[in-house]
């Protein structure tokens, strides 16, 4: 399992800045029982080896005026390899797409999107999204209310996992 290859301090460390990525290098390794040194190490070798892909802050959305999320499923006519990644190329183009997600089963992709109003997000779905090559189907459903927004792992369920490996 890829979690076991890091070890309690780590995970810990990973948990840590998980819910809180702008604490001081200082403050975290209160945290985790260790020096500032050593942890300051450690974080680095983390985002060396990919555990940690980046920083970054939770904007809301709504207080800059994006009042409309959609989640857009869409089918393709074809899913050959060069057909998939000419798509997600596509979407990596297109500003309102914040996610995206290729899926097995009915649907090929979901696109999590936001627009600042629903007049914005018809455009880019009757301009762009079901206008783009090989694009057959798009089915749209949209956001009245978020419950949860939970970025990262589940470190609580991680640990007794390994636990019970142990």
């Amino acid at each position: 399992m890829p979690g076991s290859k890091l070890d309690e301090i780590d995970r810990m460390i990973l948990a840590e800045l998980q819910a809180d990525g702008r604490m001081t290098n200082v403050e975290l390794a209160r945290r985790v029982g260790i020096s500032a040194p050593p942890c300051l190490r450690r974080v680095r070798t983390l985002e060396d080896q990919g555990y940690i892909r980046g920083y970054h802050a939770d904007i809301d959305p709504r207080a800059l005026g994006f009042e409309v999320q959609v989640f857009a499923m869409v089918g393709l006519v074809s899913q050959a390899e060069a057909d998939l990644s000419a798509f997600e190329a596509r979407c990596l183009a297109w500003p309102l797409v914040r996610e995206c997600h290729m899926l097995n089963g009915e649907v090929d992709f979901i696109l999590k999107c936001v627009a600042p109003d629903l007049r914005t997000f018809q455009s880019f779905l009757t301009e762009e999204l079901t206008a783009a090559d090989n694009v057959a189907s798009v089915k749209t459903s949209l956001v009245i209310r978020g419950a949860k927004d939970e970025p990262g792992v589940p470190f609580d369920v991680l640990e007794a996992r390994l636990a019970r490996e142990a």
